[in-house]
This record gives structure tokens, sequence and C-alpha cells, in this order.
């Protein structure tokens, strides 16, 4: 059983323009929206792949119920605290160039209360066949620890956790050991403290740095350089996928969404690199933050290069 949990969603509303005018008239030509958020996101993918998951986190006000609709909508189980105040709604403006400029709501502040509901209702889904997503950001009043809490509570039932997190909440969540992590190059950098623009093999050190501390997966999001997926005995990089982008927006999420849903089938290493690169590409033909269809995913896996790296 896979549990995305997203503490911070949003509606994602992209809007297309032909340049941005700052200051000035910007005359909108298509509006989309949809139910948002890191986790969500990743919901949304498994549910294009075939399989199944339980979306949690907060949820609150008309644009939550929007989400809850999406979701039941789209038949993606679902189970979230309700909190008072109003779930984000974040802006995405894409320019004809390919330029974007994200507006992301702060999202209403989450107490002690409702945090403990979350954490209650995270430990009752937590068991040896589970495995939690955490994804994203967190919302106003929760602690920057709160990752590795989780993490560490899950872990004591036997389940097992995927983290997609930057910053103090990734750094935190190390020290609880995640069992599986999807950093980008960028991330990764500034984990490290590099201040450059690192080359593969200081990212595939740090992947390995990153084994040594206990964690099974390491899968890098590298941008148009490709990715790479690092487990013990399995060192490899994969090219980008060359299709007719539209939007980069939600490919690391759809990377995610591949990884767990790979761990859930018990997917080899070699066709879960095949996934995760093709459901990648995929999303990046989308508008917005919708998921690739299955049979895009199929014929990009097609188009996947494995090449064995630190050999």
């Amino acid at each position: 059983m896979i549990i995305t949990v997203t503490m911070n969603p949003a509606i994602d509303k992209t809007v297309e323009i032909h340049r941005l005018v700052p200051g000035g008239l910007n005359r909108i030509q298509k509006v989309e929206y949809d139910a948002g958020g890191k986790g969500i996101n990743v919901s949304k993918t498994i549910h294009e792949l075939g399989g199944t998951s339980i979306a949690t986190g907060f949820l609150g006000g008309n644009a939550g119920k929007t989400i809850e609709n999406v979701l039941n909508e789209r038949n993606i189980k679902n189970d979230f605290i309700w909190v008072e105040g109003e779930t984000r709604t974040n802006t995405k403006v894409f320019e004809e160039n390919g330029e974007v400029t994200e507006l992301n709501e702060p999202g209403p502040v989450i107490g002690e209360e409702q945090l403990k509901a979350l954490m209650d209702k995270l430990e009752a889904y937590a068991d040896e066949n589970a495995l939690f997503i955490l994804a994203g950001s967190i919302p106003s009043g929760v602690d920057k620890q709160t990752y590795a809490d989780i993490i560490r509570l899950v872990h004591a039932k036997g389940a097992k956790v995927l983290l997609d997190a930057d910053g103090d909440l990734f750094r935190n969540s190390l020290d609880a050991v995640p069992d599986m992590i999807k950093p980008n190059r960028v991330e990764l950098e500034e984990y490290a403290g590099i201040d450059y623009r690192s080359s593969d093999e200081e990212i595939l050190n740090l992947a390995r740095e990153l084994l040594g501390r206990g964690i099974d997966t390491v899968a890098v999001s590298m941008g148009k350089s490709g990715a790479m997926l690092i487990r013990n005995g399995f060192e490899v990089k994969c090219p980008a996928l060359a299709v007719k982008a539209h939007s980069t927006v939600g490919a690391g999420d759809a990377m995610v969404a591949a990884l767990a849903y790979s761990y859930d089938q018990k997917l080899g290493h070699e066709e879960t690199a095949r996934l995760c690169m093709a459901t990648s590409a995929g999303a990046v033909t989308t508008v917005g933050t919708k998921p690739p269809k299955k049979e895009v995913v199929e014929e990009l896996k097609k188009q996947v290069i494995i090449e064995r790296i630190g050999e």
C-alpha cells in the first residue's frame, strides 16, 4: 500500500501567455486547473500507471473541497485531515519561450492538534506492507523536524519511506534514514555545500555517501542531463529522452511516482530505471501538473538508454 503525504497541497492554476510583462497588462490565452501538491501529483501519476495509493495530508476550505472532489472523480483514495483556513492556490505562468514564473501562496497555519491527528492517522496506516511518500513543503506552524519524526514513527511499524524534499527538511530527515530519496541535482549540491555545477562523478560520490548512511535507493533527477539511479550493486545514468516539452513542472513528482510504483510492483532495477525515465519524460509533455497517460509511458520506455557508471 502506498500512502502519499501532502502537508501543503494546492490548487494548481496554470496560465499560458505570449510573454510576461511585469508591471503591464498580460492577456491570458489559456487556463488549466488541477488538484496539486507534490504528494497529490504522485498519487495522480500512480493512478495513471495502473497502481493505487491513498492520498493524505491537510485540506481546508473550498479549495480543499475542490481537491477532494477531483481525487474522488478519478477514483483516487484519499483520507485528509480538515483544517481551518483555505488550501492555497499556486499559479504557474507559462510563456511561449518556455519560461515559467511560479506564484505560490503560503497555505493555512497548522496547529499541534491537527498535526497530532495526522501523525495518528499515518501510524494507523503503517505496517510492513506500507510505503509512505513524504513530498514537498510543509505549512506554517509545522516544525522542520516533522518528516524525520514521521519516518521514525512509521519505521517502528515496519513501513518504508520515500522522501522528496529539499533544504532543512531534506537534511533533517537523513538522520532518520529514509529508505529511498529523490533529490534533484541542485538540491544535492545544496546539501553538500557545492556552489558550482557538480560533475557526474561528484553526484555519484554523494549518492554513494548517502547509501553509506543506510538509504537503499538514491534517484537523482538532473533535468536535461537525465538522471541517476544508485543502489548497492546497481549504479546507472540514463540520458534525458528527446520529447516535445511543454513544461518541466511535475517531472520530479512523476519520477517519484514511478519509483514508488516500481517498489510496490517489485520491479527489477533496470525496469525501475526505465519506468522512472519514461514517466518523468511523459510528464514534461503534459499541460500543468497533469500526469502522462500509461500508453505514452510505455512508448517512451522503449527509448530509455541505461548506462552503467562507476565501474
